[in-house]
């Protein structure tokens, strides 16, 4: 298999830069980076993109997370491997992966729980971030980026 296309962030002047500032705008959050990885691990196991599953799950290795956790995050539900918060932040990013998916897309129990958990502040960057995967998502996944090729 082969990319359809250069990474369209390295042929858009400014694209890459845009996002990754996007990215380091949520950091004053008060919303862990493990956290956040197992987000953009979740979503990205949700929306095919290899690149980007492979790359999740290295980041959080490389945090010092444990192989339970890693190899658990689409079973979640299932698995006493996460946090309440975690569990929240999972189950948030499902629904806002999956907006197509019923008809009210992100249920009120949903929001209550993740809101429970995180302040507005966290929970603005939790939204950001679930956004910010889904759209690095969309443009591997489309391109049929390569695994590995990230870095």
């Amino acid at each position: 298999m082969q990319a359809r296309l250069k990474n369209p962030v390295m042929l858009i002047p400014g694209a890459l830069q845009a996002l990754l500032a996007l990215n380091r705008s949520t950091e004053t959050a008060d919303l862990s980076y493990v956290t956040r990885k197992l987000v953009h691990l979740r979503a990205s196991q949700i929306n095919g993109c290899s690149l980007c599953v492979d790359m999740h799950a290295r980041e959080l290795k490389k945090a010092g997370e444990k192989d339970e956790r890693v190899f658990t995050v689409s079973a979640w539900r299932e698995t006493p491997y996460f946090t309440d918060a975690e569990r929240a932040a999972l189950a948030l990013t499902e629904a806002a992966t999956r907006l197509a998916d019923r008809p009210d897309p992100v249920p009120d129990a949903v929001w209550d729980e993740a809101a429970r958990h995180y302040d507005e502040k966290a929970l603005a960057a939790l939204v950001v971030q679930i956004a910010l995967i889904n759209a690095f998502n969309r443009l591997n996944a489309t391109t049929r980026q390569m695994v590995g090729a990230w870095g």
